[in-house]
């Protein structure tokens, strides 16, 4: 397997890639640009926001739903207009920073200290037409989501503590119950970002600041396979194209100085990877 650019996005914070498999589109957002951007037929256009964009989730009636600073609001792209739904009560320090839905239609966003200092994010579940909860909370740096192929396992990643979380998931309430740990990844590949799964049930983890994305089996812990990326900064994933099989992967420039900006002048771009198996598909919002 090889990383391809897609797109020299030159993005400060590329993440929360999701696939629109009935318009063939990426969706993934700039969260520092302040930018939500649309990618087909070669074409990448993008709504500038007023406030950061932690994440984005297609809708069953279509749209977006999208989580802001300490907001969520759903997004008719052509018109860039805002409709706003819930709020949660954060830190002024604090902001969205991924998100993703399950199979029945939930968004589960999580929040960060922007300082990445403090464990005061939380990671919440949003159901149409119901308040925000909280699931997680003493969290860092909320990150990566997934859902195993049978939907009875959710994965989570709070970056520092380089742990992939298994969680049982009910999905007729959204609970969360039985913690523990499916992955640790060593300090010398970087540290775990965004994630996806594929239909073997195996996690796709970006590695920041190690210029890979990995394939882990979470039933053993053990590492399957590694691509390079020739961007330094690899935030996050999806798997998209007409059989679900390339995985697009998202980058970062941000915190880079001119040194490492010349070593991967390809960061914050945007980049596919043609694998041999078929990912898990990107859920709606049902709201």
């Amino acid at each position: 397997m090889q990383a391809e650019l897609l797109l020299d996005a030159r993005a400060t914070l590329g993440e929360g890639p999701a696939w629109d498999a009935k318009t063939q589109t990426l969706f993934w957002v700039d969260i520092l640009g302040k930018r939500i951007h649309s990618f087909k037929d070669s074409r990448d256009d993008f709504l500038q926001l007023d406030e950061f964009v932690g994440c984005v989730a297609l809708r069953r009636d279509g749209g977006l739903i999208a989580a802001l600073h300490a907001s969520f609001v759903t997004l008719e792209l052509v018109a860039g207009q805002q409709t706003f739904l819930a709020s949660v009560s954060e830190p002024a320090s604090n902001r969205f920073n991924d998100g993703k839905c399950d199979p029945a239609g939930r968004l589960l966003a999580g929040t960060m200290d922007m300082n990445e200092k403090y464990p005061s994010g939380n990671l919440y579940s949003l159901e149409a037409d119901k308040p925000p909860r909280k699931l997680l909370d003493g969290i860092r740096i909320s990150n990566g989501l997934a859902w195993s192929p049978d939907y009875k396992t959710f994965y989570y990643i709070d970056t520092p503590t380089r742990q992939v979380r298994a969680f049982d998931y009910d999905m007729d309430t959204g609970n969360i119950s039985n913690p523990r740990v499916a992955v640790e990844v060593p300090a010398s590949m970087g540290w775990p970002d965004g994630m996806t799964s594929d239909l073997e049930g195996r996690l796709w983890i970006a590695l920041w600041g190690g210029s890979r994305v990995s394939r882990w089996n979470p039933a053993t812990g053990r590492l399957e396979a590694e691509v390079a990326v020739p961007a330094l900064q690899t935030s996050s994933c999806v798997f998209g194209g007409p059989r679900r099989d390339i995985l697009y992967v998202t980058s970062a420039r941000v915190g880079m100085d001119t040194s490492a900006l010349e070593k991967y002048p390809l960061s914050g771009g945007v980049f596919q990877i043609q694998t041999q198996t078929e990912g898990m598909p990107t859920f709606e919002f049902a709201g």
